[in-house]
């Protein structure tokens, strides 16, 4: 499995068979297969015909997946949209040094990006999944203990004006990049509104996913079959999951997300500061190990270039 970390840690099927059949012994027997769509913070393996082992690329990971564990049902249970049900944590062991999880295998498809009519015509429908999803998140109960714990507190949750050096820092790192082919100048001019915008606004606290962008989410039919990797999760302002509708819908279904949760002009500018942050942080890191997530993130921001 490529490297795309400095810290990467060493995975490979190998050593997750080794750890189910330790850890797990009564998957012991099940087939272990890597999943190609495998993640930047996430090494996936198919176990059998209905699981999936998620192992954290990097050290620390073992945080992200006790989050997901405690977290994850309570927020489940207000949505409508299927997410990864966790059937189990498995122990660090032979060499490598996280803890891992075991969830249930989702069928579906990631949407393509940029959205392909030829696919399926409206994007509408999708916009129509997305937005309830949105919502349901905003909508499910923060406890007190969740407010208080520090593994939910994620800069993206935050307020735009906290990165504007780091904003126009990596609009500079990414004029070196050949064939980017996004107007910079423009992106920086956007942002600038962005957070004047965001000035207006009374900062909102509710559950968001964090990660919201075709790589994790799976269609059927072009409708939103799932949501996956929540090791995002996080308690905050949730603005930075509208960041879906620059990346997997078109205009159309851009109309008709913003229409459906009624966002303000402000709002919807905030979201463009975001979906440019995002992509932005993207290009040089991921450039070279991750060309698809790149072409991805490039299609987010040149909607945003177009639509503003």
């Amino acid at each position: 499995m490529a490297a795309m970390h400095d810290d990467e840690l060493t995975i490979d099927a190998s050593l997750v068979r080794s750890l189910v059949q330790v850890s797990l012994p009564e998957l012991g027997d099940l087939a272990v297969e890597p999943v190609d769509a495998s993640g930047s913070t996430n090494a996936l393996f198919r176990l059998g015909d209905d699981l999936l082992a998620r192992l954290p690329r990097q050290p620390g990971g073992s945080a992200t997946v006790e989050k997901e564990a405690r977290w994850l049902p309570h927020v489940a249970s207000g949505l409508s949209t299927a997410v990864p049900e966790l059937v189990a944590v498995g122990d660090p062991g032979f060499g490598y040094p996280e803890k891992w999880s075991v969830v249930r295998w989702i069928e579906g498809a990631a949407p393509s990006v940029p959205w392909d009519s030829s696919r399926h015509r409206s994007s509408e429908p999708l916009a129509a999944d997305l937005a309830e999803l949105v919502a349901e998140l905003r909508q499910v109960p923060v406890p007190v203990e969740a407010h208080d714990d520090p593994a939910l507190h994620s800069y993206r949750g935050g307020q735009l004006a906290e990165f504007a050096d780091d904003f126009h820092e990596l609009a500079e790192a990414c004029r070196a990049i050949p064939d980017l082919g996004l107007d910079l100048d423009r992106a920086r001019a956007i942002w600038t509104d962005a957070v004047a915008a965001e000035r207006s606004l009374v900062e909102s606290r509710s559950w968001y996913h964090g990660d919201l962008l075709a790589e994790n989410l799976l269609l059927r039919d072009g409708r939103l079959a799932a949501a996956l990797d929540f090791g995002g999760l996080a308690v905050g302002d949730p603005t930075v999951d509208l960041i879906v509708a620059w990346e997997v819908l078109d205009g159309a279904g851009r109309a008709e997300f913003r229409g459906l949760l009624d966002l303000d002009d402000a709002t919807w500018a905030k979201s463009m500061g975001w979906a440019l942050l995002i992509a932005l942080i993207t290009f040089p890191y991921y450039w070279q190990t991750m060309p698809s997530r790149c072409a991805d993130r490039r299609a987010m921001a040149a909607a945003v270039l177009a639509e503003a």
